[in-house]
């Protein structure tokens, strides 16, 4: 299949979801030019702000192959991947991202995700709106949970 079939295919998902009352994104993963994950928004349905397409089909994905390590995947999106999901690709390991629909395009219908990217541009504490601090644990100037986990590697 082509990148335009499996574009064709993500816009159809999310065309799909719709119908059923969903929002209008989907999402597929395909590996060796196989879809090996799909997925829909399902915020809605499910009241998880994090349930967008592309990590439904990612964590598909991660089951489907057994690895949460995705070199070699191709993501094909029916919208341009909010901050999100392109961090969660970028973890997995995604270094391929097709999608129809721009933020441009999602403008007029609410749907755009281009401020979030913009505010995401500057520094954590300097973001209008956010606070973000740390705070260790008591008498703890090494990360001990992380040390922790690193010896249970072993």
């Amino acid at each position: 299949m082509s990148d335009k079939q499996f574009l064709q295919q993500a816009i159809s998902l999310a065309t799909e979801n719709v119908k059923a009352g969903g929002r209008p994104f989907g999402a597929v993963v395909v590996s060796e030019g196989q879809v090996i994950a799909t997925g829909v928004n399902q915020m809605l349905e499910l009241s998880d702000p994090t349930a967008h397409a592309e990590l439904m089909a990612l964590r598909q994905a991660g089951e489907a192959l057994g690895r949460i390590k995705l070199e070699g995947c191709v993501v094909y999106a029916s919208g341009q991947p909010c901050p999100m999901c392109l961090a969660a690709m970028r973890m997995a390991g995604i270094s391929r991202i097709v999608y129809a629909y721009s933020n441009q395009d999602a403008e007029p219908f609410g749907l755009s995700t281009a401020s979030i990217a913009e505010s995401l541009r500057v520094e954590p504490q300097q973001q209008v709106g956010l606070s973000f601090e740390q705070i260790k644990p008591e008498n703890e100037f090494k990360p001990v949970l992380y040390r922790f986990w690193q010896e249970q590697q072993k």
